[in-house]
């Protein structure tokens, strides 16, 4: 950047974080309208769910490409292609009339907005001083954890008041605007002008391959039961195999796609395992306490947003304070009380039942978001905090990918947990469901008179009525079971990077410290 006209480095972080925001919130956004466009596309519900894999899909394959693109067209050049590419796609989404128009711009809506995340951590890391890197990734972390929780609540309001269209719609103002906003604030550092590289094109057929059929696997594995599938079976093998191929070309090319030497920083392959596990734990999370709150307490998608909202307006209050007391604390230990906060709140919620109230259910989700931004504000100054500039695209892809994929695996795990562990609880509690069993007995007296006095006295249809009644309770309880199962599990997820919080090295190598060989 010209240090000459240098623009405010706040005026930079509204630049980068209007698209950046717009893009995670879009990953989500999109869920709760689905049954709207499978109406209004005539699609069936398999075919609708690829509205979402198409964008997923093609968002990861760019993702740990960017620091390569940037490097090789200029990074004001991509990031102007990318919220552009992204702006026409949204709107040609919302303009599309059938279901193969919407895959199609869903996915060129996913290549536009790959790049926004790492190139705006990337910016965000240069633009602020070493110093004041705890307040770049505070701000970076608030959109990358309050986007995803708005998206559902923004997207059920604007479907069931306007219409889905507008979901995508809504994207183009703030497309335009940050077009202009880059065309103004938003410069290539000399070190990124004019690098000409050769093209590893092997490494980015087997990372696109790779990637893609992953994502693939663990979007559509618990819909196809994982391996009973042919398909599911075929993804897996070719994404193993294309990306251990992939880590052999990158570590033996001299000029990667990837440069995956950075792992040997120490810090930075630490950094990466515990994200990528606390990522696993938070989208799993997000993901499953909405259809608890739903399935079995009967709340609203509204009043289900609603439940998940107060934790990110926690993570917004807390992530500026950790950024404060990243200056006059041993970011390690931020990072240790954000784990273990994180794995409270998680144990919280394994321990919910049928009669908790709206408080019960929320205060989990507020101690989520304190410990979320004494986890991610410190974690990711410490993981890129000795990685030098002419670096720092690169490992911020790199980061992204897995922060990515962690929530990509954690979602997927969770689910699977969730289904298995459900049928495992309707089991053991069917072998009780029997006339003889004195609980039942107990149940059934207290069911009857009511029912029959609607039915009819000595009516069959009153009994039939109350073992449904009960037998509906029944699955209600194993769903619930199946919920505390897979939120302890979580659990863990946050505990076992404890002792790695301590084996990160702190961010104190200065600016100029020699890259990772």
């Amino acid at each position: 950047m010209n240090s000459a006209a240098s623009p405010n480095k706040w005026l930079v972080t509204l630049t980068i974080m209007i698209p950046t925001f717009i893009e995670i919130m879009d990953m989500t956004v999109v869920n709760v309208s689905l049954n709207h466009i499978q109406g209004s596309l005539s699609a069936g519900l398999d075919e609708v769910t690829w509205v979402l894999t198409s964008y997923l899909v093609s968002n990861a394959i760019v993702i740990p490409m960017s620091g390569w693109l940037a490097s090789r067209i200029g990074r004001r050049r991509y990031l102007l292609l990318s919220v552009a590419l992204f702006t026409s796609s949204s709107l040609l989404c919302g303009a599309a009339t059938s279901l193969g128009m919407l895959v199609l711009f869903r996915v060129l809506q996913g290549i536009g907005g790959g790049g926004l995340q790492p190139l705006s951590q990337a910016i965000l890391l240069e633009t602020f001083p070493r110093e004041e890197h705890g307040t770049a990734m505070a701000v970076f972390g608030m959109g990358i954890v309050f986007a995803p929780i708005l998206g559902p609540i923004l997207g059920g309001y604007i479907t069931d008041n306007w219409s889905w269209r507008w979901i995508f719609y809504i994207n183009v103002p703030a497309g335009i605007l940050s077009v202009i906003l880059v065309l103004l604030y938003i410069w290539d550092p000399p070190y990124l002008r004019n690098q000409v590289r050769k093209i590893d094109y092997w490494g980015i057929g087997l990372l696109v391959v790779g990637i893609g059929s992953l994502q693939l696997v663990l979007d559509r594995g618990e819909r196809l039961d994982w391996m009973a599938s042919t398909f599911i079976r075929r993804m897996s093998f070719l994404s193993a195999s294309c990306l251990l191929l992939f880590v052999w070309q990158e570590l033996r090319t001299s000029a990667p796609v990837v440069d995956l030497r950075v792992f040997r920083d120490r810090s930075f392959a630490l950094g990466n395992v515990v994200m990528f596990s606390g990522f696993f734990a938070f989208f799993a999370s997000l993901v499953l306490l909405p259809i608890y709150v739903q399935k079995l307490m009967g709340y609203t998608a509204w009043w289900a947003g609603w439940v998940l909202a107060p934790g990110g307006v926690a993570s917004l209050v807390m992530m500026p304070l950790a950024a404060r007391l990243l200056q006059k604390t041993d970011p390690r230990k931020l990072l240790f009380v954000g784990l273990a906060l994180n794995a409270y709140a998680l144990h919280l919620m394994s321990r919910f039942n049928l009669d908790a109230d709206f408080m019960s259910i929320l205060w989990p989700r507020v101690v989520q978001g304190f410990g979320l931004g004494f986890f991610f504000v410190p974690l990711s100054t410490v993981t890129v905090g000795r990685i030098p500039k002419e670096k720092m695209g690169n490992a911020s892809a790199v980061f992204n990918l897995l922060r990515n994929l962690g929530g990509s695996f954690g979602v997927a795990v969770l689910t699977t947990q969730l289904a298995r562990r459900a049928q495992f609880h309707h089991h053991r509690l069917a072998e009780s469901f029997s006339p003889t069993y004195p609980p039942l007995q107990d149940a059934l007296e207290n069911l009857l008179p009511w029912m029959q006095g609607r039915f009819g006295a000595g009516s069959e249809a009153g009994l039939q009525k109350a073992l449904g009644l009960l037998y509906a309770e029944l699955n209600r309880q194993a769903f619930m079971k199946a919920f505390n199962d897979a939120f302890y599990l979580d659990v863990l997820f946050f505990l076992i990077p404890l002792p790695i919080a301590f084996l990160i090295r702190k961010a104190d190598a200065p600016a100029g410290a020699p890259a990772p060989h």
